[in-house]
């Protein structure tokens, strides 16, 4: 006679010998983030970090924003578009800066390190000439991890944020030259490109990189001829091969230089330095040579700018003469057309914020990813910028070093 308990024990026998469901392991819970948004209040300074649809998407993964009333205003965002994604909108600025990860466009002031109770991530852009020692000494005394958007590099080592900020200056500043030339704008009166039966503008681009390389593709697309000079080779080259055309394009020989100069009617400054400042390579000899009324924009006033002639301008005072020649000399060009340029930072932070909350954080991150490792300073109070660290003569030490004693 079978008991009941043999039949069991025959029946979970048999049934093991049956195909069974794959089990699969369960993912670690993706980990909330909090992020703080705050007001830009740096001088002219109109971009915002996250523009509402990212906001919905982040919300969305399950993570918390806090966004600063009238944050996105100068953009044309009100504070119902982010509440309506899903943000918390707050009057209090101090609650902003106690959220565990602070996203910013500018550097961060002093007061509002100030605000920061400590041990947080801050994501902000790195900028020497806006950034004192006393600020970087207050971030590592909260023992901040800080993190400069400018030096993130993606999975091909490129830089996302200074390429993309560099297409919109690039294009944005034959835009800009285009105005300058006209009659309302005390210029040339004459048009950027040309029509059958007229001379087309002559621009000249000084450097070959990502900022010259959308100049130049603006100024075609308008018509206008273009020469572009750069002491690399390989990077003319690349231009030559990525504008699908050629172009007059020149190692930097003064002689050429000088010549292509007095003959423009527009010059555009995209020289970058890798360090320190942009070498000055156009005398004031030069454009004291060139056309009356003629253009001169320098993007690269940022790091000094590359004409004996650049000073700093702003949005609301942006040019002055100079030898008869207008001189646009605003550092922040990207501002000029904040809501594009939010929207392109916005796709960039929103996959990294989505990467960083399934991974468990901020330190997971670092940890993980070495393109986001690069764009470290600050390490939980500990100074990890070589550069910094000579130019304020503080102690660093190498990230990689300090995450293996974790």
């Amino acid at each position: 006679m079978i008991t009941d308990a043999e039949t069991l024990k025959s029946l979970m026998t048999e049934g093991s010998l049956l195909p069974q469901e794959e089990m699969l392991a369960i993912g670690k819970k993706k980990g909330k983030l909090v992020i703080g948004i705050p007001k830009e209040t740096s001088f002219q300074e109109n971009r915002v970090a996250l523009i509402p649809e990212t906001v919905q998407l982040l919300v969305n993964n399950g993570h918390e924003i806090l966004v600063e009333s009238k944050a996105g205003e100068k953009l044309h965002y009100s504070d119902s578009d982010y509440s309506e994604a899903g943000a918390q909108i707050t009057h209090d600025t101090s609650e902003i800066f106690k959220a565990n990860i602070i996203l910013k466009v500018a550097p961060p002031k002093q007061e509002e390190i100030d605000m920061m109770p400590g041990n947080q991530t801050l994501i902000s852009a790195l900028q020497l000439t806006l950034q004192p020692k006393e600020t970087l000494v207050a971030l590592m005394q909260k023992k901040i991890t800080a993190i400069a958007w400018d030096y993130i590099k993606d999975d091909h080592g490129i830089f996302p944020v200074v390429r993309t900020m560099g297409e919109i200056a690039g294009n944005t500043s034959i835009l800009i030259a285009a105005e300058l030339l006209s009659n309302y704008n005390n210029g040339k009166g004459i048009m950027m490109g040309g029509i059958a039966g007229v001379q087309p503008t002559e621009v000249v681009i000084l450097g070959a990189g990502t900022v010259g390389e959308y100049a130049t593709r603006s100024a075609l697309g308008l018509g206008a001829s273009v020469k572009v000079f750069d002491n690399s080779l390989s990077k003319l080259r690349r231009l030559q091969n990525d504008i699908g055309q050629r172009i007059y394009t020149s190692i930097i020989q003064p002689k050429l230089l000088e010549k292509a100069i007095m003959r423009a009617d527009v010059v555009i400054g995209a020289i970058r330095a890798p360090l320190g400042r942009t070498p000055c390579i156009v005398s004031e000899e030069m454009v004291a040579s060139m056309k009356e009324n003629s253009v001169i924009i320098d993007i690269s006033i940022d790091q000094g700018g590359c004409f004996a002639t650049s000073k700093v301008t702003n949005h609301l005072k942006p040019t002055y003469k100079q030898h008869g020649v207008i001189h646009y000399c605003v550092p922040n060009i990207a501002s000029r057309v904040a809501r594009t340029a939010s929207i392109a930072l916005s796709n960039i932070f929103s996959p990294l914020l989505i990467d960083m909350g399934t991974m468990g954080g901020c330190k997971e991150m670092i940890k993980r990813e070495p393109g986001f490792r690069s764009g470290v300073y600050v390490f939980k109070g500990k100074l990890t910028s070589q550069l910094l660290g000579e130019v304020f003569d503080l102690p660093y030490k190498d990230i990689e070093l300090l995450l293996m004693a974790l």
